[in-house]
């Protein structure tokens, strides 16, 4: 199979879970012998290479356009990222054989539907989140409605689309009128190798950032509303009280940490939380290792990597009950609890913080559920699969096209000359 991956960010740049997903997706279908190619975005200002072959996938990052528009302003940014995104396609299409265009969210979807009209490519496209989601059912103003309807019309112009769980099925479902035959299911994935560290260097760090008697809670991922640390902020105190001394990591950047910030200081609690930034991947890992519990309190969550990695290091899980994540915490692998009820949340920490045995059996459990259901090579044979049959599709597309349709010259020469001013 020969692929070109379409996304908005690739490591070593990642934002979110969106870019470590797709450069996973390709390391593994290479390494099943699939050729790959990904265009993405230039975070790095020129410091990356334009163009590599990154453990066997093939690279090219394209630049700002100038005039530099700022990504805040987000529709010219999208529109000037996509015109770039188009031109570095365009040139790769040229030069190699490719038989399918994966997009990964709406920020490629112009792209995404050009090339594809240009090339007469089928495209996937994987919704890794929707607008509607976010925002908790309903779209506050023109930009969010002007992404929804983006991501309508990715939907619309894939062949066939991937959600990350049944949840994201059924949403994708009802919120683009999709037949229930065009969406596939297909997890996340991860590698557990990756996610190996050494218990001695877990616990030196343990001792590097918090003391001997103090308990280490963990919340990693994007700093925005939907996530739901500020239920976590008004629990801990809570979780104070019955288990003694916490600490609360919040790893992670977004558009709603100045708020946190804010709460933490009105909630008195300074010197029992700490924000550490966006976090790289082997750091990021010491931290899930070390703390003894991992927090994913999410209001929407499509799927909800953030807790599959930390089952991934050893570490138990609390999660919202909702999306995704209630898929993930099946059959005993982590507690789940009301999204927003911060008394729930904060019984459920102390049962785990309280509780080794209980602890004990859901990073047990955790484990064997990722090995069984998120491994990354399982991931992209049933991605590939969906490659498959996207291509058989739109080759049986094109043939009845060919077939009932008259050449192109008939249709000039038959068609009907308007006057001016003729409506028909």
């Amino acid at each position: 199979m020969r692929v070109l991956l379409l996304s908005w960010e690739y490591p070593p740049h990642v934002v979110g879970g969106l870019g470590r997903h797709v450069a996973a997706l390709a390391r593994n279908l290479t390494a099943q012998g699939h050729q790959v190619h990904v265009v993405t975005r230039d975070h790095s200002g020129g410091a990356d290479p334009t163009e590599e072959w990154l453990d066997g996938v093939h690279v090219v990052r394209v630049p700002e356009a100038p005039p530099v528009i700022s990504f805040d302003d987000l529709v010219p940014w999208v529109l000037s990222f996509n015109n770039r995104v188009i031109a570095a396609a365009g040139r790769l299409l040229r030069t190699y054989d490719v038989d399918v265009i994966h997009a990964h969210d709406w920020l490629v979807t112009y792209a995404a539907a050009a090339l594809k009209e240009i090339f007469s490519l089928p495209v996937v496209a994987t919704v890794h989140a929707t607008e509607y989601g976010r925002h908790q059912g309903w779209l506050p103003g023109p930009m969010n409605k002007l992404i929804h309807q983006v991501e309508w019309w990715l939907t619309y112009e894939a062949r066939r689309v991937i959600t990350c769980s049944s949840y994201m099925r059924q949403q994708v479902e009802d919120l683009f009128v999709l037949p229930p035959e065009k969406v596939d299911v297909v997890p996340n994935g991860i590698d557990l190798r990756d996610f190996e560290v050494d218990p001695e260097e877990a616990a030196a760090f343990r001792r590097s950032v918090t003391g001997p008697r103090t308990r280490m809670v963990l919340f990693a991922g994007r700093l925005e509303y939907e996530k739901g640390v500020q239920t976590v902020l008004r629990a801990l105190q809570r979780v104070r009280s019955q288990v003694g001394p916490t600490r609360f990591f919040v790893a992670g950047v977004g558009t709603y940490s100045g708020e946190l910030r804010r709460q933490v200081r009105d909630l008195g609690l300074r010197h029992h939380v700490r924000f550490t930034g966006f976090l790289e991947d082997h750091e990021l890992r010491l931290h899930y290792a070390a703390a003894d519990v991992a927090v994913a309190p999410s209001i929407y969550e499509p799927f909800g990597l953030v807790a599959v990695e930390a089952m991934a290091c050893g570490t138990p899980v609390v999660v919202g009950d909702t999306g995704g994540l209630r898929e993930i915490v099946s059959g005993g692998t982590g507690l789940a609890v009301t999204p927003q009820d911060e008394d729930a949340l904060a019984q459920a920490l102390v049962r785990v913080l309280s509780d080794d045995e209980l602890a004990a059996g859901l990073v047990a459990r955790g484990r064997a559920r990722i090995a069984g259901h998120f491994d990354w090579a399982a991931v992209a044979r049933r991605t590939v699969a969906v490659y498959a049959q996207a291509i058989e599709e739109e080759a049986d597309l094109q043939g009845s096209l060919t077939d009932e349709r008259p050449p192109l010259r008939v249709l000039l020469t038959e068609a009907p000359i308007l006057e001016l001013g003729d409506a028909s």
